[in-house]
């Protein structure tokens, strides 16, 4: 009569006992690529500082400190996050979750286009902040409202367009990056072609006219 239940509780304490040594091993592999992880993410930390990036880069006023250490700290944590996933696909292994690997697999080849992204991110915040420091510089003569107001405006376009190129290399909705792009750029185009247009228009008159004098 209970022979069924106890077979059944007999295979279930043999599958515990014999995923044990798996589940210890994969909590090993996945303890030293933390501390790897870990480890990495201070040696990013200390090369940048040690070469004195973020002190050039406050110098020459080009980014304040501030921005400075999240940019470092987003980058030193993707590549933290990198060893870590790298160490978590064995682990996931040995626990026999096959089918989450592949997942994991997909998520570590994308990991590079995070990277790239951060780094055009950071490339971006230091143009916006130099336009807009140029801007300001050229225009002064406007009056300082003037010249805030430009840089500003600068600044946020840089800043835009930084973002358009990040979702881009994400592959964040890119058919719909390309049309809001080439949409901005026919807009200028056509912006510039009327202001030229309506500018030059006295211009034009009179080298008509004076052609027109010629001719006669």
């Amino acid at each position: 009569m209970f022979s069924i239940p106890n077979l059944a509780i007999n295979r279930f304490w043999e599958k515990i006992s014999n995923f044990i040594p798996d589940l210890l091993m994969g909590l090993f592999v996945l303890i030293i690529g933390l501390l790897i992880g870990n480890l990495l993410k201070k040696v990013v930390k200390t090369l940048i500082t040690f070469f004195k990036i973020p002190y050039l880069l406050e110098k020459a006023k080009l980014s304040s400190k501030a921005q400075i250490n999240i940019w470092l700290d987003i980058l030193a944590e993707i590549f933290r996050w990198t060893v870590i996933i790298m160490f978590l696909i064995p682990t996931l292994e040995v626990w026999g979750l096959s089918r989450a690997t592949g997942v994991i697999n997909q998520l570590l080849l994308y990991l590079p286009n995070v990277i790239v992204a951060v780094v055009i991110g950071f490339i971006g915040s230091i143009i916006a902040n130099l336009g807009a420091d140029l801007v300001k510089s050229s225009i002064k003569s406007m009056g300082v409202a003037s010249a805030n107001t430009m840089a500003m405006f600068t600044r946020s376009t840089i800043i835009f367009f930084t973002i358009l190129v990040i979702m881009n290399q994400l592959g964040v909705a890119q058919d719909l990056i390309r049309i809001l792009f080439t949409g901005i750029v026919a807009m200028l185009a056509i912006a510039g072609g009327l202001a030229f247009g309506l500018g030059g228009k006295d211009l034009a008159k009179e080298i008509l006219k004076g052609l027109k004098k010629k001719i006669k």
